[in-house]
């Protein structure tokens, strides 16, 4: 079972989620290509983070196992019309089990409620981001030009989809 709720900047589990994301982004990257928002950079106005709590209900005792923390997202507005994806990572453990795109569903959705038409995100080209590139491809995003204040290069992918 998954459930979405607004991060908590201080409860040291979505601290440490977010280190992890931000190190193994910035390993995978060549130096100056990874643009992860770390902790202080979610915090700053015009940004919605969430995080996502997994948690095995057996079904017919009664019993619900403890929630742990799976995953994150964000969503940064660049204009009225226009949102980011920002800081997608679901924990190494709880990968392939629909975490992911329940967040990016959650996402687009707020999106759509504060009246962006646009979704746009940045991620890598090397094949640690592959399978968030196949997520957001999934879901209809294509490749697009650099948006924002991001420079193209060969080290970085950009995709957008209408909302």
């Amino acid at each position: 079972m998954l459930r979405i709720i607004e991060g908590d900047f201080s409860d040291r589990r979505v601290i440490e989620l977010l280190e992890t994301h931000v190190k193994l982004a910035r390993e995978a990257s060549p130096p100056g290509t990874a643009y992860a928002l770390d902790l202080k950079g979610l915090q700053a106005p015009g940004i919605g983070f969430w995080t996502i709590w997994h948690s095995d209900r057996q079904r017919g005792n009664g019993k619900d196992g403890e929630e742990e923390l799976a995953g994150c997202g964000a969503l940064k507005r660049l204009s009225p019309t226009h949102g980011e994806i920002k800081s997608m990572h679901t924990a190494a453990h709880l990968r392939g089990k629909g975490v992911a795109a329940t967040m990016l569903g959650h996402i687009m959705e707020k999106a759509r409620l504060s009246g962006m038409t646009r979704l746009s995100l940045e991620t890598g080209t090397q094949d640690y981001f592959a399978p968030a590139r196949a997520l957001y491809a999934r879901h209809g995003f294509t490749p697009c030009e650099p948006f924002g204040d991001y420079k193209g290069g060969p080290h970085n992918i950009f995709m957008s989809r209408e909302i």
